[in-house]
C-alpha cells in the first residue's frame, strides 16, 4: 500500500471496529444521495496533545502518549515498545499524529461545508493528519525531552497486524477546505498532554 494514505486508499477492516467505521461511511453516502443531504466524513489518525480539561482519558490505557506520560509521572515503571525490526529507520512502527486543536478546526470547517444548500446530496470523506510520521522510538525521545524523565523502555516483540508505517495525505481537505493543521509539532502535543496529566484532569 502507498504512503501517504490518500482516501481513495483500498479499506480492508481487520476487526469489528474498523469494520462499523467503514459501515458507517457506507451509509452516510447512501442517505445523503438518497435524501439530498451533504455530509462530512473525519477520518482521524492519531489523536494527541490537549486543551484545558479536555484530554485523553482511557481506562485501561492502551495508546502510546498517554502510557509515556504514566511512565514519566512515576505511574508505571517502563513503556513497552512492540517491535524494533520493521522496515523504518529506526525500526519502530511511524505514525501519524494529529493534535486534537487541530481536530476541532477540522469539524469547523466540516460543519460550514455542510450548511443546507439547493442541490443534489453528497458524501465528502477526508483524512485528518500531519502528513508527516514520528516513529516510536521518536515520540519516546520527544516525551523524554518534554517531562526530563528517562522513561525506561522494554523490548517486546510485535504486536499481529500492526503496520511498519501509517502516514495521512490530508490534500484533500486542505485543498477544498483549506485546513491546516497549526500545531504540527510532536513536542508540543505531549507538552499539552503532559500538562493535562499533571493537572489531575486525566484521572
Amino acid at each position: 500500500d502507498s504512503v501517504p494514505i490518500t482516501e481513495e486508499a483500498p479499506t480492508r477492516p481487520t476487526s469489528p471496529y474498523g469494520n462499523t467505521k467503514l459501515a458507517a461511511d457506507l451509509m452516510i453516502g447512501d442517505q445523503a444521495r438518497a435524501h439530498g443531504l451533504r455530509a462530512v466524513s473525519l477520518r482521524y489518525f492519531n489523536a494527541a496533545g490537549a486543551v484545558g480539561k479536555a484530554g485523553e482519558r482511557h481506562h485501561p490505557e492502551t495508546h502510546l502518549i498517554p502510557n509515556l506520560l504514566e511512565v514519566a509521572a512515576g505511574r508505571a515503571e517502563a513503556i513497552r515498545v512492540f517491535g524494533s525490526d520493521y522496515p523504518t529507520p529506526d525500526g519502530t512502527c511511524v505514525r501519524d499524529y494529529i493534535h486534537v486543536d487541530d481536530l476541532a478546526s477540522a469539524h469547523l470547517l466540516a460543519l460550514e461545508a455542510t450548511a443546507p444548500t439547493a442541490g443534489t446530496g453528497w458524501h465528502r470523506i477526508y483524512n485528518l493528519g500531519n502528513g508527516n510520521g514520528f516513529s516510536v522510538r521518536e515520540v519516546i525521545e520527544s516525551a523524554r525531552r518534554v517531562t526530563a524523565s528517562p522513561i525506561p523502555v522494554l523490548e517486546a516483540a510485535r504486536r499481529p497486524g500492526d503496520p511498519a508505517v501509517l502516514v495521512a495525505s490530508s490534500q484533500r481537505i486542505r485543498e477544498e477546505l483549506g485546513w491546516l493543521p497549526a500545531r504540527p509539532g510532536i513536542d508540543e502535543m505531549i507538552a499539552d498532554a503532559w500538562e493535562f496529566a499533571r493537572s489531575g484532569s486525566a484521572s
